[in-house]
């Protein structure tokens, strides 16, 4: 037993006649590391990425709910009239009336022949 920890410690598993496979097995673990550990960080770019874009869409939101607002208030006909006011121009006091085009039927040739 205290061979073998001995020999371990001395790494003598890299330098034996069957180091080639040892040397095989390291370099395959230090490669899965690497591709590990660049997983990771890809992984957590994308999580802050997903992060930023939430609150940037949430900031968005509620701007657009702002300016909604406003364009509600803009579009009440009490400020249209105070803004007109300003220029001079009054609401009317005439309500309006609707005006209906009665479309006039055109003869076709058929109906034309037929007469």
């Amino acid at each position: 037993m205290k061979t073998s920890i001995y020999n371990l410690l001395k790494a003598r598993f890299l330098i034996d006649d069957d180091a080639i496979k040892n040397w095989r097995f390291i370099v395959f673990l230090i490669v899965l590391a690497i591709i590990m550990i660049a997983n990771t960080q890809r992984y957590e770019q994308k999580v802050f990425k997903i992060a930023e874009l939430t609150s940037e869409v949430k900031e968005m939101r509620s701007e657009f709910v702002d300016r909604r607002s406003e364009l509600m208030k803009l579009r009440m006909e009490s400020t249209v009239s105070e803004k007109m006011v300003e220029k001079e121009i009054f609401p009317s006091t005439v309500p309006p009336v609707k005006i209906k085009v009665k479309k006039v039927e055109e003869e076709n040739f058929i109906k034309k022949l037929w007469q």
